[in-house]
């Protein structure tokens, strides 16, 4: 494609700074109005500057992928309504031998939940339930907010539903869903545990430390029967969505917790040195905490198990639901789970994605049988209302003629039949996913790469989206402003209610780039090789 007029030139390249800026920094300070609005003042532009036409712009929004998404994001809260989650909690929790073990089962958990249910998901419903697991059996949360940030963007390469990027490339490239999986999957097992042995090797002696087993075992089963259930997805926010205020909450606190673990200073408010280390706290006044602890929840759980007595004993109790009702929630979450696997198998079949999953999504209303409106509130709009501005944005872009002369100076260096193109497509594909976000770089980068394999062969042509679908996605590993889900977890862990932490650029930094190469060269030989 030969480059446009000059003013055209000029007019869309301010149009898509506007949005690239915002879009990778949305609390800018001379603009502070965040990335959906940033997406929609660029897609304005395009418009306004006449880079493209107002039935372009139309033309540009991909109904496909916002079907997808939206029923997507419909089935994941149902799922959540149906204790998914906390079953996920429990499986972490479940026989732990140790940090060491509970570092693996997070990885292992979390990516196969982001293949299934998006990263972004599994970011938000996972990460403050796993900082109280850390916290409460003495363990550094660094290494566990790391394994679930990188192992949801490794486990979501594996299917066109585990991130939004795979959804532009399925729709764009017409793989099959079956395809799409066996292509990538054994790549991202593989990467995976390569991932798990990566934080291992880093964080083995903190890993190793002693813990109070008794205290550890009694914490546990506090966090995994009563925690998880205060963790409801949210998308509209991605938040943790709490349904007391502050104000019940700290009554509640207040009344509660014993005058030593008030006097003395919490867990979570000790300071953390680069993640890892205690400060300035004493021996003595350690064990003397523990000690706190274990009292509190010795009397706590006698105080439950009390309650439970008499409320057993009551005929009409009305802390117990009816049977009635108890074997009505049974079927419905029965039907949920049948429908989502329906739905898996519907993508496996080859059907129609978008409409299969809205299908699903409006399957699961009607199976609530109430009404909707709740459901809907929590489907993130302002994430669809993104993509439109980010797909008018990017074709105006398109049109001005910048990226296709930029890909035609490295286009015969980088062609994916021979392993010096691979190289260099993936280091093209990794910086400018970090530079430009993975879903524009897919939707910048998509159409291109699949043309110039498809002049080697067909089967090329498959091979150069998953190529793309990978490093992509394990692009997002290398910082912390690489993916959504790393700032999910990030802001996740540092608003935390109890167990508050905050993980650092560096810290992910110093981690995700050595993980990151490794990670996407161990799995393109066997991409290339499907």
């Amino acid at each position: 494609m030969a480059m446009a007029s000059t003013v055209k030139v000029v007019l869309g390249s301010i149009a898509f700074g506007f949005f690239w800026v915002l879009a990778v920094f949305p609390a800018v300070p001379f603009m502070p109005i965040g990335r959906t609005a940033g997406a929609l003042l660029g897609a304005m532009l395009m418009v306004v500057f006449r880079v493209i036409s107002p039935d372009e712009a139309y033309e540009a929004i991909d109904l496909h992928i916002l079907g997808l998404l939206f029923g997507t994001m419909v089935v994941s809260f149902y799922l959540e309504r149906a204790d998914m989650f906390k079953y996920l909690g429990k499986l972490l929790t479940w026989k732990s031998r140790g940090g060491k073990d509970l570092l693996f089962r997070v990885c292992l958990v979390s990516a196969i939940s982001s293949a299934l249910f998006t990263n972004d998901t599994s970011c938000v419903v996972l990460t403050e339930f796993i900082l109280k697991i850390v916290r409460q059996n003495n363990l550094p949360p660094q290494p566990f907010l790391l394994a679930l940030a990188s192992s949801s963007n490794i486990g979501s390469a594996a299917t066109p539903i585990g991130n939004p990027q795979n959804l532009v490339i399925a729709i764009q490239s017409k793989i099959s869903f079956e395809k799409f999986l066996f292509g990538i999957f054994p790549s991202m097992l593989l990467g995976v545990l390569v991932n798990a042995a990566i934080l291992l090797c880093y964080f083995w002696k903190h890993l190793s430390i002693e813990r109070d087993q008794k205290v550890e075992a009694e914490a546990g089963d506090l966090v995994v029967e009563n925690e998880v259930n205060s963790h409801r997805f949210s998308p509209a926010t991605m938040s943790y969505a709490n349904s007391m205020s502050s104000q019940d909450f700290s009554y509640v606190i207040d009344a509660t917790t014993p005058s030593s673990l008030v006097n003395a200073e919490p867990l979570r408010t000790i300071a953390i040195v680069d993640g890892l280390g205690l400060e300035n706290v004493g021996i003595s006044q350690r064990r003397e905490e523990i000690s706190s602890a274990r009292r509190y929840i010795r009397t706590t759980s006698r105080s439950r198990n009390s309650h439970a007595g008499e409320a057993n004993s009551l005929p009409n109790s009305e802390a117990r639901d009816p049977p009635n009702e108890n074997w009505k929630r049974s079927l419905w979450k029965i039907c949920v789970y049948l429908v989502t696997i329906g739905m898996l198998i519907a993508l496996l079949l080859g059907l129609n994605m978008s409409w299969t999953a809205v299908t699903a999504a409006l399957a699961l209303v009607v199976l609530d049988f109430k009404d909707a409106r709740l459901c809907l509130e929590k489907v993130s709009y302002s994430l669809l209302i993104f993509f439109c501005g980010m797909f008018i944005a990017v074709d105006g872009f398109n049109k001005t003629g910048i990226p296709s002369t930029l890909w035609e100076a490295v286009e015969r260096y980088s062609r994916i039949d021979n392993i010096g193109g691979i190289a260099l497509l993936s280091v093209v594909i990794l910086l400018l996913s970090n530079v430009a976000s993975n879903v524009p770089t897919v939707l910048l980068l998509g159409s291109r790469v699949a043309a110039s394999a498809a002049s080697i062969s067909a089967s090329e042509e498959a091979r150069a989206w998953l190529i793309l679908a990978w490093v992509s996605t394990v692009a997002g590993n290398l910082s912390l402003l690489g993916s959504a889900a790393n700032l999910i977890v990030c802001e996740q862990a540092r608003r935390a209610q109890f167990y508050s932490y905050n993980l650092s650029f560096w810290s992910h930094l110093k981690f995700g780039v050595p993980s990151t190469i490794i990670v996407t060269a161990i799995g393109l030989p066997l991409i290339r090789s499907y």
